[in-house]
């Protein structure tokens, strides 16, 4: 049986919900840049704290149970990414396990490869890989962005991939205007060149069902601070790939998987939060297998978002001097929302909304090469409001209604302005 999902049992578990800014609730529209946490992941972080923690391998309590957090979190990983446990890395960050990925299979590389990526991208899933490239004296292909419809060129995927490619870099998700890539597509392509495929999932796994392999990522590399869990990057290999890539490592660190992706001792605490994020994805959805309980999550989460942030569109749409960018109706995206004002800069409407408490964001969010094709790069970027499980309708309709009072006041004030 569906169960019907309920926001207002989802918002319960997270605290931070309960802050107030300036008299008012504060409402959350800065999810892209980091989700809030929820409980779960909050009382498996502390939980781990104040049990005792410590490093591996020992035969001690706290080192085995450490042992056991990192397990049973792999598991849960892989269950949520489609992917193996023993292909499941944690880092820093997802910009961190990039660059580590990116160095070693660079090794690979002569100087007649070739890699490709995309103007769509964060550049944390480009520039790791342009430098990896420099150093091997590696050509770089560009797909780029059609600026209308805020999509990838079909035409460059087709022409870029070449016999000679090596790495193709590609999002899932656009993490400034939403649009969802058919990265599938993309990766059949690469693959019948012979070539690898590095799926940046940062902006996607919080909204839409992901599967490593049914999209053909060889490299799948997403953040948990985006998943409503703590600071902790993640990586999903194809387990053939990790066992031949040629890491930096110190000479006694693990030379086995997925450990010899991992250098130094690891965020034990943040990664027990991790799985306590999991938890909560799975406990929205239905089934016996952890699994179907996350994929179904998942496709709650998704539908919720699509229906407030079709509302959401639809609300923008109607506000003078108002530019969205989006993809056409029909192309799937993120419920995440960017904007510009003409005659407001961005910065000056996020304040204004901060001041109301909503917060939203401002600039170019490290999708700079979108911005520049924009031309909006120089100009402020844009405003991104981004939704996520735990925001209503109610939210949406007051974001809306304060924006229209925001140009409602700038028109009077160019009005009674001399000259």
């Amino acid at each position: 049986m569906q169960r019907t999902y309920d926001v207002r049992a989802v918002r319960h578990q997270f605290p931070a919900l309960e802050r107030t800014h300036n008299g008012s609730r504060a409402v959350y529209f800065d999810g892209p840049g980091g989700s809030q946490v929820v409980r779960s992941a909050i009382d498996a972080v502390s939980g781990y704290m104040s049990r005792g923690g410590a490093n591996l391998h020992g035969p001690f309590p706290t080192s085995v149970e450490t042992e056991e957090i990192l397990r049973d979190t792999r598991r849960a990983v892989a269950d949520f990414l489609g992917a193996g446990p023993d292909e499941i890395a944690f880092g820093a960050n997802m910009t961190t396990l990039t660059f580590a990925i990116s160095r070693a299979l660079a090794r690979t590389w002569d100087e007649g490869s070739e890699i490709v990526v995309t103007e769509l991208d964060h550049r944390a899933n480009v520039d790791p890989w342009l430098l990896a490239a420099a150093e091997r004296v590696v050509t770089v292909r560009w797909v780029r962005v059609n600026p209308e419809t805020l999509t990838l060129e079909a035409d460059d995927i087709e022409s870029a991939i070449t016999e000679k490619t090596k790495l193709v870099a590609v999002g899932l998700a656009s993490n400034a205007v939403g649009t969802v890539n058919d990265v599938a597509a993309i990766a059949q392509r690469a693959h019948e060149a012979g070539a690898f495929v590095a799926v940046d999932a940062v902006h996607a796994v919080p909204h839409i069902p992901v599967d490593r392999d049914a999209i053909g990522a060889d490299v799948l590399t997403c953040s948990a601070y985006k998943f409503f869990g703590p600071h902790v990057g993640v990586t999903a290999v194809k387990r053939d790939l990790l066992e031949a890539l040629s890491v930096y490592k110190v000479e006694p660190a693990p030379a086995y998987i997925p450990d010899k992706l991992e250098t130094g001792t690891q965020n034990h605490e943040g990664i027990a939060g991790v799985k306590g994020a999991i938890d909560f994805i799975a406990s929205l959805g239905n089934g016996t297998a952890l699994r179907d309980r996350l994929v179904s999550g998942m496709r709650a989460v998704e539908e919720y978002e699509a229906d407030l942030a079709a509302r959401f569109r639809a609300g923008l749409r109607e506000i003078p001097r108002l530019q969205l960018y989006a993809a056409p109706d029909g192309v799937r995206k993120t419920p995440t929302v960017a904007f510009r004002i003409n005659g407001c800069t961005p910065r000056e409407v996020t304040e204004h909304m901060t001041e109301r408490g909503f917060f939203v964001a401002d600039g170019h969010f490290y999708a700079s090469t979108l911005a520049r094709k924009l031309g909006i790069h120089d100009k402020g970027g844009w405003i991104r409001a981004g939704l996520a499980p735990y925001n209503t309708e109610e939210e949406v309709e007051g974001f809306i209604e304060e924006l229209k009072s925001l140009m409602r006041h700038d028109r009077s004030r160019t009005k009674e302005s001399p000259g």
